[in-house]
């Protein structure tokens, strides 16, 4: 299963900054905000985003045909007497859309978020699965539909 990441919004340019210098100008948070792996197993695709600090009651998971989108939030910390010296840590909402390249189970999809980690398994769907294919020989008794 092939699965891609896409933002039609982002230039060649901006692909090449983001992944020479590992900068955002914030209107790509996802990639910032939600790095991803991506594991194949046998019939299913296994996801793991870094969601460090998220509010866990934030985390939505959705798919929509051959799209999953993870969105979470993250808040700021600080007081109203705080005077943020040095603020690297991006906060605000953030979203991801991975396109799956084959179709899966959506009702068989799971979620869990632990430790700062949202795991995602993808179960590919039955259709989707290699099948063997039985041939036919000469001689032998014909198939009935």
């Amino acid at each position: 299963m092939l699965l891609t990441s896409f933002d039609p919004f982002v230039t060649d340019f901006d692909r090449l900054v983001q992944r020479t210098f590992g900068w955002t100008d914030g209107s790509a948070a996802g990639r910032a905000g939600l790095p991803l792996d991506i594991v194949k197993r046998d019939g299913e695709v296994v996801l793991k985003f870094d969601l460090p600090g998220a509010d866990a009651d934030s985390i939505e998971v959705t798919t929509d045909r051959r799209m999953l989108t993870v969105a979470a939030k993250r808040t700021e910390e600080y007081g109203e007497q705080d005077r943020p010296v040095v603020r690297e840590r991006v906060t605000g909402s953030f979203a991801r859309k991975v396109r799956l390249a084959e179709p899966i189970d959506a009702e068989k999809v799971q979620a869990q978020y632990e430790n700062g980690v949202l795991t995602v398994v993808l179960p590919v769907a039955e259709q989707a699965k290699a099948h063997k294919i039985e041939i036919k020989r000469p001689g032998a008794p014909e198939l009935t539909a």
